[in-house]
């Protein structure tokens, strides 16, 4: 089992909902595990956001779930995110330390390469769903 940071559009009720994936896939739906805040800041690409990580003291940062997934689910969602073994692309999948409950967890997440940001809105807040809601 593995664990994975959630922001944008694999939140649950979102367009790639993470248990979605899993059902229409056959593999074992996803744990959650709670929702947290990454320190980061959150970028409207118009029907998904990206993420780029800050440091630990920066003020920002963004709302997600954390999931435990079945091995299976991480090559789902490799896919959706399009991240490709030596391929450059607009996300990335990294590891980070998380929060949750009390308990600090190693997460798998995809933020998006720093140079993708530029001319992009700041979702002020860092929360995708209620940044799409209010639009």
């Amino acid at each position: 089992m593995k664990y994975v940071f959630v922001y944008g559009t694999l939140r649950a009720g979102e367009i790639n909902d993470i248990n979605l994936a899993a059902d229409s896939n056959g593999i074992a739906r996803p744990r959650h595990l709670g929702l947290t805040r990454l320190t980061g800041r959150l970028f409207d690409f118009g029907t998904y956001p990206g993420m780029v990580a800050e440091a630990a003291d920066a003020q920002s940062t963004v709302v997600g779930d954390v999931y435990e997934i079945d091995d299976a689910l991480l090559a789902v969602l490799d896919e959706i995110e399009q991240v490709y073994p030596g391929v450059d692309g607009l996300f990335v999948s990294r590891q980070v330390d998380v929060e949750v409950e009390g308990e600090r967890i190693a997460c798998l997440y995809y933020p998006v390469a720093l140079a993708a940001i530029a001319g992009r809105p700041e979702i002020e807040g860092g929360d995708w769903v209620a940044h799409r809601r209010a639009r």
